[in-house]
Parts: structure tokens; C-alpha cells; sequence
């Protein structure tokens, strides 16, 4: 795989495919591999389960995996 391979890389290529701008982005993890699409974000989300290091450089946390923290925080910002 690539060194340049990231999620936030990932999210620069939708930025331009779609006209947007990482203001205009939600991310949301769990893990270290998401810390660098959590921090380039807009607004970025750590799962209530993510280790500590993960929910410190975080906007937000949510509740966990198991409490359905996905669903918790799309209703928040989108319903």
C-alpha cells in the first residue's frame, strides 16, 4: 500500500470529486488508524469505545458501539 494512503487522503478526494470542503465533513471512529480523518474533519467523532488518546484529539464523543452511538449522533446533528 502506498505511504500516502489515508482515510484524511481518502477525504480530500471526495472533497474534490463532490465541491466540498473539510469544514463540510463529519468523521466518525474508534481507533488510531482514524486519528488523522478525525482531526482533518470538519467535525470529527470518537466513538464512546475509542481508546483515550483517540477521544482527546476529538471535536466530540459519542456513546459506544455498543449503545449506538452511530445512530446517537447522526440524530443529533441531521435529524
Amino acid at each position: 500500500m502506498s505511504g500516502n494512503a489515508s482515510k484524511s487522503n481518502a477525504i480530500k478526494k471526495l472533497e474534490n470529486l463532490y465541491q466540498i470542503t473539510n469544514q463540510e465533513i463529519m468523521a466518525i471512529g474508534d481507533n488510531f488508524n482514524d486519528m488523522d480523518m478525525l482531526k482533518y474533519a470538519g467535525l470529527g467523532v470518537a466513538m464512546g469505545n475509542a481508546p483515550e488518546e483517540v477521544k482527546k484529539i476529538a471535536d466530540e464523543v459519542t456513546l459506544s458501539n455498543n449503545e449506538d452511538g452511530l445512530k446517537h449522533i447522526l440524530q443529533k446533528y441531521f435529524e
